[in-house]
This record gives structure tokens, C-alpha cells and sequence, in this order.
């Protein structure tokens, strides 16, 4: 059934692909009845409780202030985390004062779990847990994304008062969407409701990891509670959707929505239906973005590369399929035709201003002539220009409508944020400083605060007087190379971006960062943690002190990339693979900020991927890119074991490497040999992380030495998960990201401190999302 179709098997197989997809259409409603289930008992227990602590005088929990139950999405306070302790299953949820450093984690985390029915002994064996014993020791315990701040919609075309908003907060858009009803690929864009609760976000095409179509589709969610409410469009846009934009004068009764598709397909859709009622092809060039008039829904306006269009649409009654939309386009005349028109806005006089790449900002008006055009069939208003500005220096990325009816600007070339007054007057501007990037978007908080999201994947938070500080800051390309510190809660991450970043996992914040000029791909603390050595795509390596961010030694080893850097235990070698099949061997003295060549490691017939120490810091184990498994004497001259039952007993000190005996249980059925990327096994040696192209964090009880052995999955990635390492004392997992270069960090709940493995068959710990780092 699944091989290709025969001539006479066409009517079958589309019969097949219409099961298929009415069978995950059901699938998304029963797990949506699970959590609207799961939120009735919750009110119900906190309802008991309110009136059980009122009947003894005590003041009753708020929403805020509750941990939800097992498995519901949360509606906790930013302030509670999860402290990882463990009674019966439950988690315990303690008071923190978390710094506005970083979000307490994605909400699009989800896990699923499979029990293991037994423990893997340092022999080998597998001991049954039997059938008494107890379930999943925990679960995922999603938290609340940001604080809440009264925020106003991505699109500026209305602006409500702050009372119309009171529950309104600020959405962030990932590689993955905040609820984990929403998995079906990634987020492409977001729209937030005239209610300021719900969310529209429209999520890209992909595969799953069984290979089958994820379509395009766009999933309106309540912010407060993390549900999912309705699901508009699965199978009717093409790759993705691109841009969307709730009615405003309406009450967002309806949403329109621009695909990826070749003819960027636009559509209007009736949101309380989920039917849509009118479809036309809008431009084989890009479209950047899409709004409706705040005074007519029946106008709406797209711009993008070379272009503005205003839409007129009929909505047919209402009738699925029979309204109609006429374009007309914007015509610059004597002004210059910008390349790209990333933005705009509609002003409350009816004008519509438009950044563009060009740095000006044209003022559309309506013209008198067609204004009084009666009827819908055609576009019953123009618009020309009738005034330009000369705002920034480069594109316009972004237009904000203030409350007070002032226009905020955002630059790309100069970093400034401009406030302007009637007739495009410049009141006050401020600079963004150069290494948050320039500006990228613009959003009105509480009073005279402004959050803003910049080209280098932050987020600031402040105002034009007092200036920004940031709430998220990270990376703005692929990751790759992760190393945690010995002996601290912290973490080093580097990447395609050619940015080398130190996280404080305690404060959830960036210590320091530095440019290095070239891209990096792998990193080690020494065991003093008093330097860090980081590996680049040129051959070179690089010794930093972790204080100063001082470069104390800057050595080339060869011209290929090198995949891993690896310390030993006792911090007296450094090991350096390479993809010229090599393993460079250094040896170390003054805390490592001096190295000399010691020798190297040849016999690999492909280039290096991971290396592991052993616990005598005398030999290494490494693997390469066509599945070699070797072992190297490096104390007796980094000569190669050819015996390999030498190495049967012996301990390591880390294990990295995803080839090996006591791994290969991880590896699933049908495995290419690429599908796992990265692989850590905990410092108390009793679980293994696993990090896989499907976007999903494994966990698994070490050793894992039999096939098909079971593990607890995760998601919340948006693209290939690249690495993962535990923190010194296995409190965090870290994973990071590929294409939607983002770091977790995951609480691990269970773990049972440090020290090797019970001869006794436990539980297999579990994850939770502490933070993350989104970028």
C-alpha cells in the first residue's frame, strides 16, 4: 500500500491518503478533549481547594499561583519552576526568583514516554523491573513562556486601549509552536486576535519522522491555557503560510492568510467556521506581510518585494467559495520603486504608511475620485502617494501605531528606533546597540515601555528615554558545538553564526559572548574550567580564558574542519579530530593554557565525528563518518589497538561516541547511520541523551546494550537537534538546535545525584523544560 500506485490503483489510493488524513485529524480532536478534560478537573481541584482554605481562613490559591496536574499545559506563574523533586509520580513545584535574563521554557515541549521493562546491568543483562513495578516517574512540566505584558497584536492596524486587553501577553515566535497540540511543523508566522487571547500562527510543510507529509496549517490557540482551539486550512495551502492577519473592526470574525505557494494563494477565511470564503492568486513575488483596514474589512492591503496591493473582498454571504477579491495595484509614479516593502500600517485618518528597503517611508492616501465608487465588485478605493520621508539609513523592518497615535520605526542598517508625529515629523529616536542587531520588530507594552526584536535573535525591553535591556538574547544560525563546565552551571555554545556564547543555566542568561571571526563546530572546558578550547571550520583551535575571554593559544591543524575537542580527565592531553581522518594529540600543562604536540593518532579512512577518554586518561575511543569503532593507546605512542576485546572492560570517562557496545540500543530500526547526531551519557553513568534528526531529545538507561531498547521522547525542537550534554552534577540536559538555533535546557527529574549506576533495576529518569533559550 505504500510502494508507488499502479494505473488502476489511483481511486484507492487517494481513498487511503483521505483516511489517512480524516485518521490524524481525529487523532489532533481526541488529544484536544484529553486536555480540555485535564483542565476541567484541574478548575475543579482548584475550586475544592479555594473552598476548603477559605473555610479555614486561608486565602485560596490564584490561577497563577496552582500547578497544574500531570500532562495539562500550564498556567502557572512565570515565577514557579520545577525544583525536579519527585514524590509518587508528581512533581514539586517551588517558588524561584527567576532574573528576566530568559523564558522559562517553550511550551511546545511535549513528552512521550515508553517505559523500559528492565535495566541494563554493567554486564550487559537485562533485569526485569517486573509487573509491579510502578509507571513513568514523571512528566514533561511545560512552563510559562514570558511574563505577561500588555502587549498589542503583530499587525498595527488597530489599536485597542490597554482595559480591552487586560489578559493580553506577549507571543513569541519559534522554531515550534507554544502548545504541544501544535506540532506539525514549523512556525512560519503569527497573528494575534483583536482579543489579545487568541493566537493565530501558521505552520510550515515537513515530513515526520515515519516520512510521512506534514501539510501546511494554521492553528488558532488560547494564550492563556496553551489549547488549541480550531485548526483552519490543513490541505489547502501550499509549503507553508507566510503571512496572516486577523479583522479587526469585526472582532476578528475573520482571518486572511498568504501562502508560500508560487502564486502566494490569498484567502479569507470565516474563523468561527474554519470555512473559506474567497481564494485568489495575489503574486509570484514574495509577500511580506497582510493586514485588514481597522475602519472596512473589506479592504485589505499586502506588500512585499516591488509591490503594495489593496484588496477589496465580498464575502459572498458568507457562502464557502463564493466571495471575490479585486486587486489594485499601488502605483509609485515619480517616486523610486523600492525593492522589497517589508511593512506597514494604517494610520486612524484612513492613510496607510510603508517602510521599505529603501529606508522611506511613503504616506498612501485615498483618492478622492474612486472614493465614492459605489459597489464591491471592484476595489472601491485607491490609494496614491502623497508624501515620502527619508527615515533610516537601509531597509525598514518594522512600523509600530503607538496608543497616542504616533508611529514608531525600526532601521536596519542604522539600528535606530524613530518616533514620529503627524506629518511624519521625527520626535525622538533612540540607538540599539550593535551587538543586539539591528531592529527587527516592534511592539508597545505597558505605558511608554517598547519590546523590540532585533536581526541578531534578541529581545529587548525598555523605552526611547531610558534605553533597552535585554530579555532574550541568543544565536542567529546553526549550532553545533555545546560543552558544559565541570564544576559550574554553565555552558558554552558556538555555531554557523561564528558566535562563541557562555549561559549562566542558573540566572538563564548570557554571561559573554565574542565574535570569532569564523565558524565554530565543537568545544571542551578544561577540567579546571579555567579555559575553554574551541575548534573552527578552518583546521584552527582556539584557547580562551573563561574570565577574560582572553585568546591564550591560537594553533592550525591542518585545512578541514574539526568535529570534536575533547580534554582528558586528568587535563594533562588534548585531543583534537579532524576531517582529515586524524587525531591530533596535545599534551597540557599550566591549567591548559599551554599545549605542545604529543603525537598523532592515523588509521581512520574517514573523517573524525566523536572521541571519548578514557577514566586513566591513557586511551581514546573514536568513531568516523563511515561507522569505524577504534581504539588508540595514546600513552603508549597513540598507536591503534588492533585487538579490540583489550578494550571490552574498559572504563570511560565520557561517553560521546554513538557507535558502541554500550549504545547501540539507542540506534532504531532503519537507521541510516546519520539520524543520530549526538549522544552524552550522564556523569552518575545511569542514562544516555540522545539527539536525532527528527527534531527529538531521546532518553535512555545506560548501558543501552540490546536493540529496540526503549527510551522517553521529547520534543520541542523546530529542526535537527545537533548536540546534547548533561550540566556536572546531571541536574540540566542542554540540547541545542540546528536550523532553528535554539538551546534548551531541560531539568532532569529522578536523576538520584552522582555516583555509578544501582545494582538494583530503577526507573529510567525523565526530562523537564526548565528554559530555553530561543532564538
Amino acid at each position: 500500500m505504500d510502494g508507488a500506485a499502479g494505473p488502476g490503483e489511483g481511486p484507492a489510493h487517494e481513498t487511503l491518503q483521505t483516511l489517512s488524513q480524516r485518521l490524524r485529524v481525529q487523532e489532533e480532536e481526541m488529544e484536544l478533549v484529553k486536555a480540555a478534560l485535564a483542565e476541567a478537573l484541574r478548575l475543579l481541584r482548584l475550586h475544592g481547594s479555594s473552598a476548603s482554605l477559605q473555610g479555614s481562613g486561608t486565602p485560596a490559591p490564584t490561577r497563577d499561583s496552582t500547578p497544574a496536574p500531570p500532562g495539562l499545559p500550564p498556567t502557572c506563574s512565570p515565577s514557579l519552576v520545577s525544583r525536579g523533586t519527585q514524590t509518587e509520580g508528581q512533581l514539586e513545584m517551588e517558588p524561584s526568583s527567576e532574573p528576566p535574563g530568559l523564558s522559562n521554557g517553550p511550551p511546545a515541549l511535549q513528552g512521550g514516554s515508553e517505559e523500559p521493562s528492565g535495566t541494563q546491568s554493567e554486564g550487559g543483562c537485562s533485569s526485569s523491573s517486573g509487573a509491579g513495578s510502578p509507571g513513568p516517574p514523571g512528566v514533561l512540566r511545560p512552563l510559562q513562556p514570558l511574563q505577561r505584558s500588555d502587549t498589542p497584536r503583530r499587525n498595527s492596524s488597530s489599536s485597542s486601549s490597554p482595559s480591552e486587553r487586560p489578559r493580553q501577553k506577549l507571543s513569541r515566535k519559534a522554531a515550534s509552536s507554544a502548545n504541544l497540540l501544535l506540532r506539525s511543523g514549523s512556525t512560519e508566522s503569527l497573528a494575534v486576535h483583536p482579543d489579545g487571547v487568541r493566537v493565530a500562527s501558521g505552520q510550515t510543510a515537513g515530513v515526520d519522522k515515519d516520512g510521512k507529509p506534514l501539510q501546511p496549517v494554521v492553528h488558532i490557540w488560547d494564550s492563556e491555557t496553551l489549547l488549541k482551539l480550531q485548526e483552519i486550512g490543513l490541505g489547502a495551502f501550499e509549503r507553508g503560510v507566510g503571512a496572516l492577519a486577523f479583522s479587526a473592526v469585526d472582532q476578528g470574525a475573520f482571518l486572511c492568510v498568504v501562502d508560500d505557494s508560487n502564486e502566494h494563494m490569498l484567502s479569507v477565511w470565516d474563523c468561527n467556521r474554519g470555512v473559506k470564503l474567497a481564494e485568489i492568486k495575489s503574486t509570484n513575488d514574495s509577500v511580506l506581510a497582510v493586514g485588514f483596514s481597522p475602519r472596512d474589512s473589506s479592504c485589505i492591503v499586502t506588500s512585499g518585494k516591488s509591490h503594495v496591493h489593496f484588496w477589496n473582498w465580498s464575502g459572498g454571504a458568507g457562502v464557502p467559495g463564493n466571495g471575490t477579491l479585486a486587486r489594485k495595484q499601488g502605483v509609485f509614479g515619480k517616486y523610486k520603486k523600492p525593492k522589497f516593502i517589508p511593512c506597514f500600517v494604517f494610520l486612524p485618518d484612513g492613510n496607510i504608511l510603508t517602510g521599505d528597503s529603501e529606508g522611506n517611508i511613503l504616506t498612501w492616501g485615498r483618492s478622492v475620485s474612486d472614493s465614492k465608487t459605489p459597489g464591491r465588485g471592484g476595489a472601491k478605493e485607491t490609494y496614491t502617494i502623497v508624501a515620502q520621508a527619508h527615515a533610516h539609513e537601509g531597509s525598514i523592518f518594522a512600523l509600530c501605531l503607538r496608543r497616542d497615535g504616533t508611529v514608531l520605526s525600526g532601521g536596519g542598517r542604522d539600528r535606530r528606533l524613530v518616533q514620529w508625529g503627524p506629518g511624519l515629523v521625527a520626535l525622538q529616536e533612540a540607538e540599539i546597540p550593535e551587538h543586539f542587531g539591528a531592529v527587527r520588530a516592534i511592539a508597545e507594552g505597558l505605558g511608554s515601555e517598547l519590546l523590540v526584536g532585533t536581526t541578531k535573535n534578541a529581545l529587548l525591553r525598555g523605552d526611547l528615554a531610558q534605553g533597552f535591556s535585554p530579555v532574550i538574547q541568543g544565536h542567529t544560525d546553526e549550532l553545533w558545538g555545546l560543552c558544559t563546565h565541570p564544576s559550574q552551571n554553565r555552558f558554552l555554545t558556538c555555531g554557523h553564526d561564528r558566535q562563541l556564547c557562555l549561559w549562566d543555566g542558573e540566572g538563564h542568561a548570557l554571561a559573554w559572548s565574542m565574535d570569532l571571526k569564523e565558524t565554530g563546530l565543537c568545544a571542551d572546558f578544561h577540567p579546571s574550567g579555567a579555559v575553554v578550547v574551541v575548534g573552527l571550520n578552518t583546521g584552527r583551535w582556539l584557547v580562551l580564558d573563561t574570565e577574560t575571554k582572553e585568546i591564550v593559544s591560537d594553533v592550525t591543524d591542518g585545512n578541514e574542519q574539526l568535529s570534536v575537542v575533547r580534554y582528558s580527565p586528568d587535563g594533562l592531553y588534548l585531543a583534537i579530530g579532524s576531517h582529515d581522518n586524524m587525531i591530533y594529540i596535545y599534551s597540557v600543562s599550566s591549567c591548559g593554557t599551554k599545549s605542545s604536540r604529543f603525537g598523532r593518532c592515523m588509521g581512520h579512512s574517514s573523517f573524525i565525528t566523536h572521541l571519548d577518554w578514557s577514566k586513566d586518561g591513557n586511551f581514546i575511543m573514536s568513531n568516523s563518518g563511515d561507522y569505524e569503532i577504534l581504539y588508540w593507546d595514546v600513552a603508549g605512542g597513540c598507536k591503534l589497538l588492533r585487538n579490540r576485546y583489550e578494550s571490552r572492560d574498559r572504563e570511560w570517562a565520557t561517553y560521546t561516541c554513538v557507535l558502541g557496545f554500550h549504545v547501540y540500543g539507542v540506534w532504531p530500526d532503519g537507521s541510516d547511520g546519520t539520524d543520530i547526531n549526538s549522544l552524552c551519557r550522564s556523569h552518575n553513568e545511569r542514562v544516555v541523551a540522545v539527539a536525532d534528526d527528527f527534531c527529538k531529545v531521546h532518553l535512555f538507561q545506560y548501558p543501552c546494550a540490546r536493540a529496540k531498547a526503549p527510551s522517553r521522547m521529547y520534543s520541542g525542537h523546530g529542526s535537527h537537534v545537533t548536540s546534547v550534554r548533561f550540566t556536572h552534577d546531571d541536574s540540566y540536559l542542554v540540547s541545542l538546535g540546528g536550523k532553528d538555533a535554539s538551546i534548551f535546557q531541560w531539568r532532569v527529574l529522578g536523576a538520584g545525584g552522582s555516583g555509578p549506576a544501582p545494582a538494583t533495576p530503577s526507573r529510567t529518569p525523565s526530562l523537564s523544560p526548565a528554559s530555553s533559550l530561543d532564538v
